[in-house]
């Protein structure tokens, strides 16, 4: 007889009752009066908040991360992580706190009961080196350089800063997270003026595909520009961007998304170039009323108008860029070229994920 599945529980949830019924436990009877902090952060669906019964098909499960100071953790991990292994719970509410390579040699995990000790999912570390790993920055209490803002990907800003902390007895590492927690200003200020100059660049394209008869070049570009727009609106909103599996999830949760999406759905449904134009529009406007509502920049008339001598319905974004860039006095952003961050100029996941070539790249630009 097929036992059947538990109950669906949020990942975070899951990690909360894992640290709270089985590893505090165990940490406050081997190393009473240790100073740690316990968290779920990093990769993963459930550190946004994403995730569901179907992600508990790989690397999902009860999971934890636990920060020690560097010294402790050099000298103690490995002893800890055996030690867990050896004494942790089979399951956490029916979850197996066991996971199993999916593949040989493959880092994804399924989760899987044993008799023997488990292959926990319970990561021993540092928050420095932790930090570095994730976005390559070398220091805990210094707060990001330019350079570092440009060089880190939202989708890994978010992983870093969402999830939860469950328990910091170091404090570093909820200082850490309230320091990337958001742009500085200007840094927030010169990658809104980036995102608009991107849509400056495409928005008459959708027109003039369309008048060569290449129709579905004309939908490719809406869509790119509906994909802009979203990620502008996350960037109005003071919130990271996912990546595109989660984009269109990060965006509902906007205040506005509701009145905007309409649009965004007529421009990227849209069958006849009068209609995408016309859609996309709308949207242009809306999402101009709201920088405007901002007040970071000089108020900029959001109406649509032609494309110089063409026929073209736009709203010449690059308006709005400027406005925004006028306002920048930071001597590491004032020269820079309206680029952006490099997830704004690029969207390759293997590159994103190689620290070294991502900052020699956002040398280069600087």
């Amino acid at each position: 007889m097929t036992t059947p599945a538990p109950e669906f529980l949020p990942g975070l949830a899951l990690s909360r009752i894992l640290f709270e019924e089985a590893v505090r436990p165990i940490l406050d009877a081997a190393y009473p009066g240790l100073r740690y902090a316990a968290a779920r952060a990093g990769a993963g669906s459930e550190v946004l908040g994403f995730d569901t019964e179907r992600s508990a098909d790989h690397d999902w499960g009860p999971r934890l991360d636990l920060f020690l100071t560097p010294d402790v953790a050099a000298r103690h991990g490995a002893d800890l992580h055996r030690l867990l292994a050896d004494r942790l719970p089979k399951q956490i509410r029916g979850r197996p706190t066991h996971f199993r390579h999916a593949t040989p040699g493959s880092p994804a995990g399924l989760m899987e009961m044993t008799d023997g000790p488990v292959d926990h999912r319970v990561s021993v570390n540092d928050v420095g080196g932790w930090l570095n790993a994730h976005l390559g920055l070398g220091t805990v209490t210094t707060p990001p350089a330019v350079r570092d803002w440009l060089a880190m990907p939202q989708q890994k800003l978010a992983e870093v800063t969402g999830g939860a902390v469950f328990h910091d007895g170091l404090g570093t590492l909820t200082a850490a997270r309230r320091r990337l927690a958001w742009y500085p200003d200007e840094v927030w200020r010169y990658l809104l003026a980036c995102q608009w100059q991107r849509i400056s660049q495409e928005e008459a394209f959708v027109g003039r595909c369309a008048e060569v008869g290449d129709d579905l070049g004309s939908a490719v570009v809406a869509g790119r520009l509906v994909r802009d727009l979203m990620r502008l609106c996350l960037l109005l909103g003071r919130r990271y961007a996912p990546y595109s599996k989660w984009l269109g999830s990060a965006f509902k949760r906007l205040p506005f998304a509701d009145e905007l999406t309409p649009a965004l759905h007529g421009a990227v449904l849209a069958t006849q170039y009068a209609a995408r134009e016309r859609h996309l529009c709308d949207a242009y406007e809306f999402v101009a009323a709201l920088q405007n509502d901002t007040g970071l920049a000089e108020h900029v008339d959001p109406t649509r108008r032609p494309y110089h001598g063409r026929p073209f319905q736009v709203i010449h974004a690059e308006r709005v860029a400027r406005a925004l860039a006028r306002t920048i006095t930071h001597p590491e952003l004032g020269g820079l070229p309206l680029s952006g961050a490099v997830d704004q100029w690029t969207d390759n996941t293997d590159f994103l994920g190689r620290q070294r070539p991502v900052r020699a790249a956002v040398d280069a630009l600087r």
